[in-house]
């Protein structure tokens, strides 16, 4: 495997396994983050922000999707990892003021997942970069081109900011897994992610794994699928490259 390139300096993260915490269970309420995966593999849910009723506020922090209007955010809110915002392309602006704090600062970093409808080449690259400028996390969402992905991901694997995920299945993790080691080794990143081979992951040592964490935050992933025992099988655990 080539060697992993990381042209920033780290973010500092918790001494924890690498792939502690990678994954996101998306929960449709509060009931279900009380009821949450615990595998260390899984970290902070994902919750939108019109599901918080009945939260506890001790209940552990959480990934917020913001599907209400910013002021109507309750006063009280749990921990937060990051806000995420869904943003079409011609409102970019709009999410770049956000995450610089206009119209007030949030209480947690913003992530922005943008909806291209329809543009043409290179808005994955440019986009991400605005976002990572601003200092938000650029969301990859798996099901797009691997061109696409490709542009997105030559942009943050040099960035210190770092990008979350969003995937339907777990062929879709090991894609996302694969473009990132790629994209940090100098290798074909479209081709790693159509192929979403495993092993290059699996093979992965505890240093590579940690430099595929600093720019890789965290995935998103559907409740109850069971795809942390799908990684399992292929040998990604939490503990990659620690056993």
């Amino acid at each position: 495997m080539a060697t992993l390139l990381n042209l920033q300096p780290p973010a500092p993260r918790e001494q924890q396994p690498p792939f502690a915490v990678l994954l996101a269970e998306t929960c449709a309420d509060a009931a279900a983050v009380r009821d949450r995966n615990r595998d260390p593999i899984f970290g902070p849910p994902l919750l939108a922000a019109s599901a918080l009723d009945g939260t506890d506020l001790d209940s552990g922090p959480l990934w917020l999707r913001l599907d209400v209007a910013l002021d109507a955010l309750p006063q009280d809110l749990p921990e937060l990892t990051r806000i995420e915002v869904d943003c079409p392309l011609e409102h970019l602006d709009d999410a770049v003021a956000l995450a610089e704090g206009d119209p007030r600062p949030l209480p947690a970093r913003l992530a922005v997942r943008v909806d291209p409808d329809g543009a043409g080449r290179g808005w994955a690259a440019e986009s991400s970069e605005r976002i990572a400028a601003a200092g938000a996390h650029p969301v990859l969402v798996a099901g797009r081109d691997a061109h696409d992905v490709a542009d997105f991901l030559a942009v943050l694997a040099h960035s210190a900011v770092g990008f979350v995920a969003h995937a339907a299945d777990t062929r879709e993790v090991v894609a996302v897994l694969a473009a990132t080691v790629a994209a940090l080794t100098g290798d074909d990143i479209p081709a790693a992610f159509r192929a979403a081979d495993p092993a290059p992951v699996a093979a992965l040592s505890s240093a590579a794994a940690e430099a595929v964490r600093e720019i890789l935050v965290a995935i998103a992933v559907p409740a109850g699928a069971g795809i942390e025992a799908d990684l399992r099988e292929l040998g990604i655990t939490a503990d990659l490259g620690a056993r």
